[in-house]
């Protein structure tokens, strides 16, 4: 059967149901069929090309079809496709821990598989609060979070995260977390540096853990970006300070880098810029750099200890998921690490990262630009009504829906948050590619602000 662009837009508007979608937009809002991709670009049936600004949510770091990744993935299926992790085990899965723990910040020993991040955020979770209940600690049941915080669209995750448009309609089915104020630095007073600022926002988490340490398993947070939340960002000197309380109220720490990690910040781990580890570190997205479906958790001796015992006592933690460490995934994980161990990574995307800031810098002059921000790979632009108080739009005229439009017409997949347009490409981008994007978003930007 042949293919093209309007014959697969009308099978798909049959049968699917697509993910964050008001599926009535596309009364006017054509969906785009993919036919393949290759670096930073993706081509739709009818040879028309896009430039994958945002990594396809955030997933790839190398480009689509990157021929490394492509030839482990291919070896891997011709002679192990997958098994149960429960009592097996298989090279890809075992070399995958061994180097995760290599890596990541020092005294994470331990690495359990899920399948996506919000089943990681999920582990990390009931993990914490079994540890307390194995370690005879009666109590702990609660979990702090900070406001504007996202950490995915499962129960538990949803629970602690505080996007009103995702969470408010599954309230009533949600456990009730402790939630303080971020210290993004978009709050800031005029004048007052983000390190200062974000110091200043500690004192609210100071007071819930002096409050209710007694009680919290764990504070859990997106390290430097709130990403969902709009791409907020914070300065490391907070996590300096939550480490160093958490440890002085008997509460864990876990870090939600499953957006973050990978480069993105500008170092591999965003939890390195504030030279700290957690007790659970989440990962995922770019974790196999943008081809199959998983999640690692990673954690150290002692919480393992604590589950480590004899059947009967009922100490197991038995939480599962059929694809566990599935081999193929864990191979095109491997393949990514390899790239990242092969070239200078974190050394280009500084460059690109200069590029990014130099790109987009005549933006900060725009009467409809409040701010742009900026930590490594990720650039946001927020869009507001008035410069002046920063009074932002009305949510109902989805301005960034313009903006989307406008880049889509121009071959540029920029999808908004909200009023916020935001770059967070792969990093095999080019800076006249990032030149093109920063034109495109204030074209976009221009249009979006027009009435």
């Amino acid at each position: 059967m042949s293919v093209d662009n309007q014959r697969l837009m009308e099978r798909d508007l049959a049968v699917l149901w697509h993910p964050c979608t008001q599926m009535k937009d596309h009364e006017t809002l054509p969906l785009i069929p993919i036919r393949r991709g290759e670096g930073v670009w993706l081509e739709d049936y009818a040879g028309n090309r896009y430039l994958d600004a945002i990594s396809s949510w955030w997933v790839n770091l190398f480009g689509h079809a990157h021929p490394h990744i492509n030839a482990r993935v291919k070896a891997q299926i011709e002679t192990l496709e997958h098994v149960i992790l429960a009592g097996f085990s298989h090279e890809p899965g075992v070399a995958l821990a061994e180097r995760l723990v290599a890596i990541s910040p020092p005294g994470l020993d331990r690495v359990f598989y899920a399948d996506n991040g919000s089943a990681a955020v999920e582990v990390a979770l009931k993990m914490s609060f079994h540890y307390w209940r194995n370690s005879g600690v009666e109590g702990k049941h609660r979990f702090i979070t900070l406001s504007n915080s996202y950490h995915g669209e499962t129960l538990g995750a949803l629970a602690v995260g505080d996007v009103a448009l995702y969470k408010e309609t599954y309230r009533p089915l949600l456990m009730e977390a402790i939630t303080v104020p971020s210290p993004d630095c978009y709050g800031r007073e005029a004048g007052e540096s983000c390190a200062d600022y974000s110091r200043r926002m500690f004192r609210h988490m100071e007071w819930a853990l002096e409050r209710h340490g007694h009680e919290v398993c764990a504070v859990i947070v997106e390290p430097l970006v709130q990403c969902a939340g709009a791409m907020r960002m914070y300065d490391p000197g907070y996590l300096s300070l939550l480490r160093e309380a958490c440890d002085r109220h008997g509460v864990h720490l876990i870090a939600d880098e499953i957006a973050v990690g990978f480069g993105r910040t500008g170092s591999l781990f965003a939890c390195e810029q504030a030279a700290i580890t957690p007790d659970f570190l989440c990962l995922s997205k770019g974790l196999t750099g943008g081809y199959l479906p998983l999640s690692a958790v990673l954690t150290n001796n002692a919480i393992y200890a604590a589950f480590y015992d004899d059947y009967q006592n009922l100490t197991a933690f038995l939480h599962s998921h059929s694809y566990t460490g599935n081999p193929l995934a864990c191979a095109a994980a491997l393949a990514t690490l390899d790239i990242f161990d092969s070239e200078p990574v974190l050394a280009r995307n500084r460059q690109l990262a200069a590029r990014m800031a130099a790109a987009t810098a005549p933006l900060q002059d725009h009467p409809h630009v409040a701010e742009v921000r900026q930590c490594g790979m990720i650039l946001a632009v927020e869009m507001v009504q008035r410069r002046q108080g920063r009074v932002p739009y009305p949510w109902q005229e989805r301005r960034g829906l313009t903006l989307y439009r406008h880049a889509l017409t121009r071959g540029a997949l920029l999808r908004p948050l909200g009023s916020v347009s935001y770059l967070m490409p792969p990093y095999v981008v080019t800076e006249e590619q990032i030149d093109y994007l920063a034109e495109v978003m204030r074209e976009g930007i221009d249009q979006a602000t027009a009435e």
